[in-house]
């Protein structure tokens, strides 16, 4: 497999840390240049448009962000009510440093572009389904344990902690802090201690 191009890695990471500074609409070409020290024949060389550029960014997204949680140690715990609620934490320990360094790439994107532009709405949904379904096997095997006769799905679940995760990330926008997050990360940590009695 071919290494990608160094140009085109650096304007994807540039485009990620602008859209998550400005959203997606507030966004240019010129801005994405600047972040990335390139010029705009180096962007067309790779990109057609800056929405083309956006889902590719939402497919590095998931590259980045998958290799992260992936790596991370609560896989090791055994229980697998401990290994959700250990996820659960490691968000909160995310919710650092300014408003675009912790908060969803995607998300951000969605917000502002849902309507006008289908293909970069299919590419975040497609992402954060995909980190959602990160968490379903933990989940099922949890309420095999816990709550085998409840009439939700693990499906549903996972995307509910998304939901959180991603309301959590407007209202930090909002109160432009990180406070709000780590409150509503503290609820859904509740929640489902309340859902996986031990």
């Amino acid at each position: 497999m071919r290494a990608p191009h160094e140009s085109r890695t650096k304007l994807l990471d540039a485009a990620i840390h602008v859209i998550r500074t400005k959203g997606y609409d507030a966004t240019t070409i010129d801005d994405i240049c600047a972040g990335a020290r390139l010029t705009k024949g180096s962007f067309f060389h790779h990109f057609k448009s800056k929405e083309e550029l956006a889902v590719a960014a939402a497919a590095r997204w998931g590259e980045v962000t998958s290799g992260l949680f992936a790596a991370a140690p609560y896989h090791d715990l055994v229980d697998p009510r401990d290994r959700l609620l250990a996820y659960v934490e490691l968000r909160k320990v995310i919710l650092r440093g300014e408003l675009p360094d912790f908060t969803c790439l995607l998300g951000t994107m969605v917000q502002d572009a849902y309507a006008t532009h289908p293909a970069l709405r299919e590419a975040c949904h497609s992402g954060i389904d995909a980190h959602a379904a990160t968490l379903t096997s933990d989940i099922a095997a949890a309420k095999a344990r816990y709550a085998p006769t409840a009439a939700w799905s693990p499906e549903s679940l996972a995307l509910y902690t998304q939901a959180v995760i991603q309301g959590a990330f407007i209202l930090a926008k909002a109160t432009n802090g990180p406070d709000i997050a780590r409150d509503c990360l503290d609820h859904l940590h509740r929640y489902l201690e309340l859902l996986f009695k031990s």
